[in-house]
């Protein structure tokens, strides 16, 4: 019997019909290309192959990923790696794109949500189990306390959607916080653009960065010439969680002449 390493965060579904209600909401076809993040014990693995032919899975536990290669031969390629360091986009097929799915260790949830942001080109979707603090930041909206630099990001690169809360019965140790299924989907961006994305990325995690002062001290902050500052639409004297997603594009794109001044300043702060 394999014990959960708390190292890694290990909590292991085993409530089938949470199982069961993930895979059907994911939906997967014969002609996806599906990665697993963290299949532990394969409670979403063996019903995904009920769908697809192959699939890949990303897990770091030396006994696992092998106990998966030798249950599943010839229909998983086993990552032994962790998803922070694996090249999303080089396992994407030519001309499509990845469909994530995965249970995710609780403590090192959003810098995966940032690695799949950083490889969102190659990512069609992704349904993932996370801690129900984390979905609701999230979906968190302006003005609340919840409400940052993975909302702005989340809601921006895809539309995400919590589809339902998981009881805390349903995990092998049983953890101490609520768990919440969120489906990401990054075809449904946000309707606005930002012309210069690296400097969109740049204003928003540098005025979070100082967000308890306002939006003046945060972008003098990361380098914006207070000369440019009468020049701007947004109200300056609001703080960063008072701004839309579409205040922050209509903001980078304000700031495009400043742009190389900005993207050369070390900002303050950073992911969440």
């Amino acid at each position: 019997m394999h014990r959960p390493k708390k190292s890694l965060g290990q909590n292991f579904l085993q409530d089938a019909n949470v199982a069961q209600k993930i895979v059907r909401l994911f939906d997967p076809k014969p002609a996806d290309t599906v990665v697993e993040i963290g299949p532990g014990k394969g409670a979403l693995t063996a019903l995904l192959l009920s769908h697809v032919p192959h699939m890949t899975v990303v897990e770091l536990d030396d006994a696992l990923a092998a106990g998966l290669a030798e249950q599943y031969p010839g229909q998983l390629t086993v990552l032994h790696s962790d998803i922070l360091d694996v090249d999303l986009s080089a396992l994407a097929p030519a001309g499509g794109a990845l469909r994530l799915i995965g249970n995710i260790p609780y403590n090192i949830t959003t810098p995966i949500l940032f690695h799949v942001i950083g490889h969102r080109r190659a990512v069609r979707d992704f349904s993932v189990m996370m801690q129900t603090e984390v979905a609701q930041r999230i979906a968190a909206k302006p003005r609340t306390k919840e409400y940052g630099i993975l909302s702005v990001f989340l809601q921006y690169y895809c539309t995400a959607r919590i589809q339902f809360q998981v009881s805390k019965n349903s995990f092998f140790p049983v953890p101490s916080v609520s768990s919440t299924v969120v489906h990401l989907d990054f075809t449904a961006p946000f309707p606005q653009t930002a012309a210069n994305d690296a400097l969109f990325r740049r204003v928003v995690r540098g005025t979070f960065g100082v967000r308890r002062k306002t939006l003046r001290n945060g972008l003098r902050t990361i380098g914006v010439p207070p000369a440019m500052f009468d020049r701007l639409s947004v109200d300056l004297e609001l703080r960063p969680e008072e701004l839309t997603t579409a205040d922050f594009v209509r903001l980078a794109g304000e700031l495009e002449p400043a742009a190389s001044a900005v993207l050369n300043t070390v900002a303050e702060g950073g992911d969440e």
